[in-house]
């Protein structure tokens, strides 16, 4: 069951310092720690990274291949890794991944609706088959393009433009991770699967996030820019009548994964953003009920499709970010399966076609706690304009869980001042 926690019990329980906001200009960003009561990743031992790490545990990166041996050296020892520049993840290209006999002709004209039919998805094609050889060529951008993140680490940006491009990095069941000062342009999948049976006229399914976290714990995600840069969607072609879907998301936090803070981002350009929690099923949920654990605070949500985020289980804090929408705008907040979402003191800025309504969306039944949410300046009950608006999607108010690591609270209405001008890469204080 949830429960509210002490704050007194978790400022002693704190590791940390200082925050992003509150650091002085001195201060090395790659030594810095997650403040006390900094969100869910400031609970019990706090997250620090690799702050401690020694010289021979302190690396400068500015290629792929050096960024990833410095991953790979040293184990668990806390370790710093600055990024200088933009670092090319995908810089073979495409061709590049391809095995011989793979042809993305002979997959267009094999798997054609009017040939294969909208009736049977293609997992039980064979190993020769275009999509067999499709699945080796996406298993080799899949090895060289993920980067496996060790436990105790702190990956920096040094400057205002350093960062990867088509990069996934992965936090994978390890414990202390800090990511700071990155941009991170979203990996561009060269083999998207297509999938007959995935809504009726089927649907392309791509992988990689540009971050994904997969049953870790005290992880701190700040100020960084999570974009589509050069591909965005609108740059990608049509096949079978669907979008060819390159993207997946820009963070996902999934598989048990816990205490984690997202503050002082930038997530912008992107359709499926935020995943916290990944499925519905029975074995999910055996692995997902009692974590997910996350905190997003004073990031910006720039011309979003949809999912920031969308929740599943977990304790979700949102508070004092500022979301800009466009005409393409889906919702902000979906509500999942057992889902404990507090979005609170947040600001929203909808152009005039997009109803106010349209924030909150509901996937399964489970209650929602907000308030002091403002929409185009005017103080807003999120819950009773969506009721109002989409009858056919109630959604109830309430909770178990009240969040008790906030370090501040500003005012919704200054947030675009403050947010807009201070979130994302390149604008450490």
């Amino acid at each position: 069951m949830a429960t509210t926690v002490s704050c007194a019990a978790l400022v002693l329980a704190v590791t940390g310092t200082t925050s992003a906001a509150a650091a002085p200009k001195a201060a090395d960003p790659a030594r810095q720690v997650l403040a006390a009561k900094d969100g869910w990743a400031s609970y019990g031992t706090g997250t620090t990274g690799g702050a401690t790490a020694d010289a021979a545990h302190t690396y400068t990166v500015t290629t792929w291949d050096d960024f990833k041996a410095a991953l790979a050296a040293g184990g668990s020892a806390p370790k710093i890794i600055k990024v200088k520049g933009t670092i090319d993840a995908d810089g073979p290209g495409c061709s590049a991944f391809e095995v011989p006999g793979y042809d993305f002709d002979t997959y267009l004209k094999t798997y054609a609706p009017e040939t294969w039919g909208r009736d049977r998805d293609l997992d039980d094609e064979p190993a020769d088959s275009p999509e067999g050889l499709r699945r080796a060529s996406a298993a080799q951008q899949d090895a060289y393009i993920k980067a496996n993140v060790p436990a105790n680490t702190t990956i920096v940006g040094v400057g205002r433009n350093a960062g990867f491009k088509g990069a996934s990095l992965q936090i994978k069941n390890v414990d202390n991770v800090v990511v700071r000062n990155l941009t991170l342009e979203s990996p561009l999948d060269c083999f998207p699967q297509w999938d007959p049976t995935d809504t009726a006229d089927g649907n392309w399914n791509s992988e990689y996030d540009s971050a994904v976290i997969t049953g870790s714990t005290h992880v701190w995600i700040d100020h960084n820019t999570f974009t589509d840069g050069d591909h965005p969607n609108s740059t990608l072609p049509h096949h079978y009548g669907r979008i060819y879907e390159q993207h997946d998301g820009q963070l996902d936090i999934v598989k048990g994964a816990d205490y984690v803070t997202v503050s002082w981002n930038v997530f912008e350009e992107h359709d499926k953003t935020i995943l916290i929690g990944n499925s519905d099923s029975a074995s999910t949920a055996a692995v997902d009920r009692g974590h997910l654990k996350v905190t997003l605070h004073h990031n910006l949500f720039r011309n979003l499709i949809e999912r920031a985020p969308r929740v599943r289980f977990g304790q979700v804090d949102s508070y004092n970010n500022h979301f800009v929408a466009n005409a393409d705008y889906g919702y902000s907040y979906g509500i999942g399966m057992e889902s404990q979402l507090v979005a609170e003191h947040n600001a929203f800025t909808l152009p005039r076609p997009v109803a106010a309504g349209r924030i909150l969306k509901k996937w399964k039944e489970s209650p929602v706690t907000e308030s002091h949410n403002y929409v185009n300046g005017r103080l807003t009950d999120l819950i009773a304009v969506h009721n109002a608006q989409v009858p056919g999607e109630i959604l109830q108010r309430g909770g178990d869980w009240t969040p008790a690591l906030r370090t501040r609270i500003d005012n919704p209405k200054a947030l675009p001042g403050i947010v807009d001008h201070q979130a994302g890469a390149g604008r450490l204080r």
